[in-house]
């Protein structure tokens, strides 16, 4: 397969159902802690284990949530919203049922925009509404256990269109709500604690074809990284039984089901064939009202949305002047974009605050599988770092090692470290600098005369190196100057 035509005659046609956990205090249905990481079976009501009497109360926090998201991506909030039953059976399900929302979910439609290798896209979401989630279940080795912690926890489920056409569509948009939903404070989208999954719909088509063929559903992926795996593999198994049986009936070769992916042969494994709704026996939950929300709930709501990704992402790029790389660096880290906000406050030069924050320090810290916060450094040394080049006290290679400091003894300002140091302070002293100069002058005649037709390259190229000769702790600026004097 070309590069260009990467499935040559086929076209892939992914939908995504992302399930994440919202950040409320208390359940979607009761009282208990919405918390992660306790002892088992701690974090529990008679409502979250199903005991005969007990009922739900909707939770305000978490309809306040799924409305700021909605309008996050554009939306239409339902003004009239309702929970219903999906029955089945599990050990980790106590009621036998969930409670969600099927015939009138809360958020009606929406549309992510983001880049996927630098060429701007849009993706349409379905629907996405509010329901609870199940227990978990915990094997040992003799025997195997339920933790109902995470029964009851709210989730927003959040469908798309089957609108992507690669696996590049799929984890650029599902980084995209990443991001939304992290800016909106709707989730915290921890991976690893399962605060974020999702569900890939998958079905190939020939290019010529408007129809849907049949579709399979890889469940619970939560790395961006698997997902993309995951999706590439599905696509070459479904392109791979279609082109060697071509007359097959579709519902042989691709029987709609539910599957995992296997990260050590990277393939993907049935699990079961696919239920239909009808299986599920929806109907509507008899012991909640329905939802109503107002015109003014929702326009007080819209009036304090914070600033969302893509918002932030066109004012680095149009007010700071940062690369649409760079930009995207940022924002895709919340925390970390978060961090270069506060450094704004403390320099005027954003390049290069971005430059060290997600270069030279994320550099070093990755080094030592650590951030920021957990090291104590803080973005305010990081600042003054970035304000002694700029006012010429230090140079740039003396910066760097000053940042090596900071990262060895966190507390310390980089002034402090090159008030501490005398090899640190540059050398401005003329008498010093000028032998370096001429000396720089005598050997590169040609590129005396380059400089002076007009090539900026050839300058630059002696000013590296008077710096190499004083091993980068002339002035640049009394540098450039010497020699500029020189040449004329």
């Amino acid at each position: 397969m070309s590069r260009d035509h990467p499935y040559e005659d086929w076209q892939p046609v992914i939908g995504l159902e992302i399930h994440t956990q919202l950040n409320t205090r208390t359940k979607l249905f009761s009282r208990a802690p919405n918390r992660f990481g306790c002892e088992p079976n701690t974090n529990i009501s008679f409502v979250d284990t199903a005991q005969p009497g007990s009922l739900p109360v909707l939770n305000r926090e978490a309809v306040k949530k799924a409305v700021t998201l909605g309008l996050a991506v554009g939306a239409r909030i339902a003004r009239y919203s309702r929970f219903d039953r999906k029955s089945y059976f599990y050990p980790d399900c106590p009621r036998n049922y969930q409670i969600t929302q099927f015939d009138y979910p809360i958020i009606l439609g929406g549309e992510i925009e983001t880049e996927v290798s630098g060429q701007l896209k849009k993706f349409s979401i379905e629907h996405a509404h509010i329901e609870d989630d199940a227990g978990m279940l915990k094997h040992f080795n003799t025997f195997a256990g339920v933790d109902f912690n995470r029964a009851g926890v709210p989730l927003i489920e959040i469908v798309s269109k089957p609108c992507m056409h690669s696996p590049k569509d799929a984890v650029a948009y599902a980084m995209a709500i990443k991001a939304v939903l992290e800016y909106t404070d709707v989730s915290d989208c921890n991976m690893e604690e399962g605060g974020l999954r999702m569900d890939v719909n998958i079905s190939v088509r020939k290019k010529n074809e408007t129809i849907l063929r049949n579709r399979i559903e890889i469940k619970n992926m939560n790395s961006f990284a698997n997902m993309e795996m995951a999706i590439e593999s599905e696509i070459k198994r479904q392109i791979g039984l279609y082109t060697a049986h071509p007359d097959k009936d579709w519902d042989e070769l691709i029987p709609k089901g539910t599957f995992r992916f296997d990260l050590e042969s990277k393939q993907t494994i049935m699990l079961r064939k696919k239920e239909s709704h009808d299986d599920y026996r929806y109907f509507p939950e008899p012991d909640l009202p329905p939802v109503f929300i107002s015109d003014e709930y929702i326009n007080e709501i819209q009036a304090n949305l914070p600033e969302l990704p893509r918002q932030r992402f066109a004012r680095y790029t149009e007010k700071l002047g940062l690369s649409h790389y760079n930009a995207s660096l940022l924002v895709d880290n919340k925390a970390l974009c978060d961090q270069y906000e506060e450094g704004l406050k403390h320099t005027k030069n954003a390049a290069s605050l971005c430059n060290w924050l997600t270069v030279e320090f994320v550099g070093r810290l990755k080094e030592r599988d650590a951030t920021l916060n957990s090291l104590g450094i803080s973005i305010e040394h990081i600042a003054e770092l970035v304000a002694l080049i700029d006012a010429g006290t230090i140079t740039g290679k003396i910066a760097k090692a000053v940042a090596d400091i900071m990262v060895e003894s966190p507390g310390k300002s980089p002034t402090q470290i090159v008030e501490e140091n005398p090899d640190f302070k540059p050398i401005s002293d003329l008498s010093a600098i000028e032998p370096m100069v001429d000396q720089v002058l005598a050997e590169n005649p040609d590129s005396i005369e380059l400089f002076k037709s007009g090539r900026d390259k050839a300058f630059n190229y002696m000013v590296g190196q008077v710096m190499k000769l004083c091993k980068g702790k002339a002035n640049p600026t009394v540098v450039r100057d010497l020699l500029l004097k020189k040449i004329k």
